[in-house]
């Protein structure tokens, strides 16, 4: 249902800090009509060329300035990820994704308040690594 709303096209590159490639990021918007905050997010997976990628690995920002696990976004409740805005998916692995053709997917789960079920977004994208 919410599919068309997972894994932003072009979003997807290395992330470099120190000048070193700590990991690999891509963006997505919220599975729902509303924001929601972060203790509401029920999961995010990545897989990279089908091998499902570490949860201890993932980070997660709605603004592009907090930081969190997935499991320490189960009690942040003071921080909202909005409809609208694009939230960050990071996965620390050294050396990134390498350079070439890959095929990521994208599993955003979130609870709402009105809908006895989560709701999952999943999206699977071609990238290219430069």
């Amino acid at each position: 249902m919410f599919d068309g709303n997972v894994f932003i096209k072009d979003t997807c590159k290395n992330v470099v800090e120190d000048g070193k490639v700590i990991g690999f990021e891509m963006q997505t918007h919220i599975t729902y009509y509303r924001g929601i905050p972060l203790s509401m997010i029920n999961y995010l997976k990545v897989a990279v060329d089908g091998e499902e990628m570490p949860e201890e690995d993932i980070r997660f920002t709605p603004d592009g300035i907090d930081w969190f696990t997935l499991k320490e976004m189960e009690t942040v409740s003071a921080i909202k990820w909005e409809y609208g805005t694009p939230g960050t998916v990071r996965v620390l692995r050294k050396g990134g994704l390498s350079k070439g053709h890959h095929q990521v997917r994208l599993t955003v789960c979130t609870r709402t308040a009105y809908i006895p079920v989560p709701l999952e977004g999943n999206m699977t994208r071609d990238v290219e690594i430069a």
